[in-house]
């Protein structure tokens, strides 16, 4: 049984809520739900409602036949919902993590250069990406093909065709996301100082082709 001291009351009470807000976005009724828990209609009502006590094995199943997880179901309201960004100036770069896959990573970027026009400096390796420009007017280079990309239009693509992204008809700037592939498939084609931020700064489609803009604001 989940203990009930009074630090937990706030967690128990979670818990019960999400149970019932997972069904209800299922679309499930009561009836539904307990029948692919292998419960009683009465006894998940109670469990929902706080008249039973929440017993772990009832958990699990609940949390299967909810199609999440334990660890979900019972995680308690995380501290640090405010991520800050890690800066990298020399790059232009801020990049943060995201904390629900350590493998993903988003990166904001303000280039001014367009893409280069020799294929030798686009680049190829495993992985997606995705990007949507915030402001001006992005050219992704995929392969043999010239796209661009406006102001709140995205792209996504498969990493393994060569790819560079530049600027068009003035600064533009781009928030990107990289799978764990694409992310150390630019660490690979990192500088030799090795370091991460060196590696997310060079590596990156923003600065594969010609250097992004690094005056003032760049970092921001």
């Amino acid at each position: 049984m989940l203990p009930m001291t009074q630090e937990d009351g706030e967690l128990d009470s979670l818990v019960r809520k999400r149970i019932r807000a997972l069904r209800v976005a299922q679309g499930w009724s009561l009836e539904e739900l307990a029948g692919r828990a292998n419960l009683s209609q009465s006894s998940l009502s109670r469990i929902e409602n706080g008249r039973r006590r929440l017993a772990l094995d009832q958990l699990v199943t609940l949390a299967r036949a909810l199609d999440t997880t334990l660890d979900q179901l019972v995680e308690n309201a995380a501290d640090d919902v405010v991520v800050s960004p890690m800066i990298d100036a020399t790059h232009g770069l801020m990049r943060w993590p995201v904390k629900g896959d350590p493998g993903m990573s988003v990166m904001r970027q303000r280039m001014t250069d367009p893409p280069p026009d020799n294929p030798a400096r686009m680049r190829a390796h495993p992985g997606r990406e995705w990007l949507v420009v915030l402001s001006g007017t992005a050219v992704l280079m995929l392969g043999h093909r010239r796209f661009r990309v406006e102001t709140n239009q995205a792209a996504e693509f498969p990493t393994m065709l060569p790819h560079a992204i530049g600027a068009e008809g003035g600064p533009c700037e781009i928030l990107g996301i990289f799978d764990r592939d694409a992310r150390r498939g630019h660490q690979k084609g990192a500088g030799a100082d090795g370091t991460e931020a060196d590696c997310e700064g060079t590596g990156s489609p923003f600065t594969s082709g010609p250097t992004a803009d690094r005056g003032p604001g760049s970092g921001r």
